[in-house]
């Protein structure tokens, strides 16, 4: 029996009890992926990305082991339910506009302690003050750096269009416009290099993109060290005491954390491993997050057809933003067809050894988006259930 069949069969026993569909997160896995962050991490804090977990009890599991320390959101309403929820250090990645939630902020000293939120136009700023709505508590800003790679005079540019801050001195600048704002204090730096983090660099069938990503990763490693450095001691002679440096992602957490003047690893769908991750030479990860779906058709040989299964993930449409049947081995969606909405038509011999009422296990393309096409998850160790979690959406929360 194969490593990926005997999961199967943990997994069918474990949730024999159960109706698919049904998403399960894989305890061992989830703890393996977990110690693997912290030793790439060498040391650095690892603080855990939200939005690819979006449970509550899996992020308190994380947290609880050494090595991770404060939790990185994705809105602001997230991060206010979360510092209610008793977490004491969450850093807002994305600028917000919920004037609502900044209004809340100003005015609660607990969550004003425990939230960061992320800036990087002095007119985030005007928009805070105008939603304060009377409240007087000190908010907490992150500078955000744009860590792209830009060649022939920025007319290539690789890497994600986040924040406008480039070059130091730009970065430099937006301090001094919150340092000289009275009401907000400046304590961090966030610095996501997509384009390394989260590309994978060893594509199945395509050796020579492969090379090239590597190239490509390695010349912006080493551009945006030296200027993510020279980025941070301009800052420091703004805020000689800023209290962070954030940087780096799951696919690149050992070459980020080797950077002096990063103080710690944000990471998060390394617990879960979603397929996107399984194209890296730097790691290996257990996939720990999948999902089932029950057969309920065979319309003939070598074919079998689950109810729904139309999860696709968010970025540039394509294959490769598709869940992927994984176990039994061997099944493969109809090209003419892909995952449906309501069914899914698998093919591959393995379907002619599959019943009706059989399950077939997914894994998602992306970490955390799975949560929300799923109220609870389970957590199965060994070849059990032990425990039955809501996901954000199981809790009455879908914040994006």
């Amino acid at each position: 029996m194969t490593p990926r069949a005997a999961d199967r069969a943990r997994y069918d026993r474990a949730t024999a009890h159960l109706d698919a569909p049904v998403a399960i997160v894989d305890l061992d896995a989830f703890d393996a992926n977990a110690d693997d962050l912290v030793r790439r991490a060498a040391g650095k804090p690892i603080r855990v990305a939200s939005k690819s977990v979006r449970c509550r009890a899996l992020l308190e599991r994380v947290l609880a082991r050494p090595g991770f320390a404060g939790i990185m959101s994705f809105t602001l309403a997230e991060s206010l339910w979360l510092a209610r929820s008793g977490f004491e250090d969450v850093l807002l990645a994305y600028p917000s506009t919920d004037r609502a939630g900044f209004a809340e902020l100003a005015h609660d000293p607990k969550l004003a302690a425990a939230v960061t939120v992320m800036v990087d136009d002095p007119a985030q700023l005007r928009l805070v003050d105008d939603a304060r709505d009377g409240g007087q508590e000190e908010i907490r800003v992150c500078l955000e750096l744009d860590t792209s790679w830009q060649v022939l005079g920025g007319r290539v540019r690789v890497g994600a269009r986040r924040s406008p801050l480039h070059s130091p001195a730009q970065v430099a600048d937006m301090a001094r416009a919150v340092a000289r704002r009275p009401g907000f204090r400046l304590v961090g730096v966030m610095a996501y290099e997509g384009h390394v983090a989260g590309v994978g660099d060893s594509i199945a069938g395509r050796p020579v993109r492969s090379r090239a990503i590597r190239l490509m990763q390695a010349a912006a490693r080493k551009e945006l060290a030296v200027r993510r450095a020279e980025v941070v001691r301009a800052v420091r002679t703004v805020v000689p005491d800023l209290e962070f440096v954030n940087g780096g992602g799951t696919g690149s957490v050992q070459h980020t954390a080797a950077e002096r003047a990063v103080t710690e690893i944000a990471a998060g769908s390394g617990l879960y491993v979603p397929r996107l991750f399984d194209n890296y030479t730097s790691f290996t990860g257990r996939p720990a997050a999948l999902f089932a779906h029950p057969v309920v058709r065979r319309p003939g040989v070598g074919v079998v057809t689950v109810l729904g299964g139309g999860y696709p993930a968010s970025g540039v449409a394509g294959p490769d933003r598709l869940p992927v049947p994984y176990l039994p081995e061997g099944l493969r969606y109809d090209p003419q067809e892909g995952p449906g909405e309501v069914q899914t038509p698998l093919l591959g011999a393995p379907a002619d050894d599959l019943l009706i009422g059989d399950k077939v296990w997914f894994r998602h393309a992306k970490a955390g988006e799975l949560c929300e096409r799923f109220d609870v998850l389970r957590l199965v160790e060994g070849d059990k259930v032990t425990a039955s979690v809501p996901t954000y959406r199981g809790e009455g929360y879908t914040f994006l």
